[in-house]
């Protein structure tokens, strides 16, 4: 499971993957926003963070 957020929504994308994976998940920072066209799964925002499988 791989989840893009922005960093309004990185608790809710946090909350979501423990509740769906019942694991704890790995927090990637996006190293360049500009360069990716992924939006926030939550809004429209550019994604900062991928809370992802360990």
């Amino acid at each position: 499971m791989k989840i893009y957020c922005c960093k309004e929504h990185v608790e809710l994308a946090l909350d979501v993957f423990v509740d769906e994976e019942e694991t704890f998940p790995a927090l990637c920072t996006v190293d360049n926003p500009n360069d990716l066209s992924t939006t926030c799964e939550y809004c429209s925002s550019t994604s900062a963070y991928i809370v992802e499988n360990a």
